[in-house]
């Protein structure tokens, strides 16, 4: 039987997400209509034998996490539950304390993906892989290509390129190793947590032998200090070169969602996959709809007049209301937000419960990878530039009234603001 152990983080985390992260979970934020972590469990629901999925993070158990797992548990068919970390402990650290719930049933193999990723999550072919490649205990990474300047952000690895043996693994390089990157989507054997289990004694030796380095990060915790273990850079770079470690590379889509500008192009790529796997959730002209342009997304309980143009890019969540004339375009629009007559939004998320008023005009500067490029990948930019805010997509925080006939340009609204005027370029606090 299999497992899959999705890593969720915790508050702490998904800060280039804010303010969007202030209402909901990162990993519960809607892309392509439904929240993040969804995508992953369908595919690994699809995966035969598949048993449970397990989520490691350090949120406080939320009501919104409860009910996304109890829903997903019912429509999904199968155990998903939630381990909560005491304390941030890493890719590898997490997995490790929670070793005996990953093992119990006697899994063969388990699936760990990073829930910040946005794929096509080619899981079959990966354990496909796996049976080909290297002993039955080998460990498989996913990888794809990027262009070679933005590789260094990721973590790089060189392969055996007749046999897809991974021969060196570095982290986040500062010059040029090679342009297969890791996906943050991996499939291990149980053998996994002896390596990372000597890494973790290793750490406590340290401790011993150094008791007081580095203490005031971690206020004294040394536990802590000898759990957390990166899988990357702890576990990866020292398996590399020694016959276990694999790479499987895909040629489908990838990106990473670390801030609001990727989980627009995210919510691009996945709503361009809803025609194979989920054509129903793609709105269609219909008489007396709105007018749809490209792939659009729009919850059955969105009340939209027929004069408004939708698409390409568009994902409209629960109860949004939508005036006469409106324009939306690469755009989220979350639930309960409200856009008034003859408005215009481009290239924005709006927040829920927000609304716009008449012929105003909400716009940003998409962050796409170079379209010219086949293996660009999303920047994860900077907010600032040379002291000046880098152009972006727009957001909008929750419950943010944005007046009639004004314009918002390039700049994010914190929760809860009354605007008066128009603004451009800034953070409005």
């Amino acid at each position: 039987m299999l497992k899959s152990v999705i890593l969720i983080g915790g508050p702490q985390k998904g800060t280039r997400f804010r303010p969007l992260s202030f209402e909901v979970p990162k990993p519960l934020f809607p892309v392509a209509g439904v929240p993040m972590l969804q995508h992953h469990i369908e595919e690994c629901a699809k995966v035969p034998n598949m048993k449970e999925i397990l989520l490691i993070g350090f949120y406080q158990p939320n009501e919104e996490l409860t009910r996304f797992m109890c829903s997903a548990q019912q429509e999904f068919k199968i155990s998903i539950r939630y381990l909560q970390e005491y304390a941030a402990l890493g890719t590898g650290g997490g997995i490790y304390h929670f070793r005996d719930q990953i093992l119990s049933g006697g899994p063969e193999a388990f699936f760990i993906m990073n829930a910040d990723v946005c794929s096509e999550f080619p899981l079959p072919e990966m354990l496909n892989f796996q049976k080909e490649h290297g002993e039955p205990s080998s460990f498989v990474i996913l990888g794809t290509t990027a262009n070679r300047k933005q590789s260094m952000n990721y973590g790089c690895i060189v392969e055996n390129q007749q046999t897809n043996e991974v021969l060196h693994y570095v982290e986040k390089p500062s010059t040029f190793v090679s342009d297969i990157i890791n996906c943050g989507i991996y499939l291990f054997t149980p053998e996994i947590f002896q390596h990372i289990g000597a890494v973790f004694q290793k750490n406590q030796q340290d401790m011993l032998l150094y008791p007081y380095e580095g203490d005031e990060q971690t206020n004294g915790n040394g536990w802590h200090r000898a759990e957390a273990i990166r899988l990357e850079q702890d576990i990866f770079t020292a398996l590399a070169g020694q016959g276990k470690l694999y790479v499987y590379k895909t040629p489908a889509i990838w990106s990473q969602i670390k801030s609001a500008g990727s989980a627009i192009y995210a919510s691009r790529l996945y709503l361009n996959q809803y025609h194979k796997t989920h054509p129903e959730r793609l709105a269609t002209n219909k008489d007396g709809g709105p007018r749809i342009s490209g792939n659009v997304y729009i919850h059955p309980t969105a009340n939209i007049d027929p004069t408004a143009v939708l698409g390409p890019n568009v994902s409209i969540g629960t109860g949004v209301t939508i005036g006469a004339g409106v324009r939306v375009r690469e755009s989220i629009i979350l639930h309960g937000a409200t856009l008034q007559d003859h408005s215009c939004v481009l290239n924005c998320i709006v927040g829920w419960d927000s609304t716009i008023g008449k012929w105003a005009r909400v716009e940003g500067t998409p962050s796409d990878p170079n379209p010219n490029d086949p293996y660009a990948k999303i920047d994860s930019e900077t907010l600032f530039r040379d002291g000046k805010l880098t152009p972006s997509i727009t957001i909008l925080g929750c419950n943010v009234t944005i007046p009639a006939e004004v314009i918002i340009l390039n700049s994010i609204v914190l929760p809860y603001k009354d605007l008066n005027r128009s603004f451009k370029n800034q953070i409005i606090l």
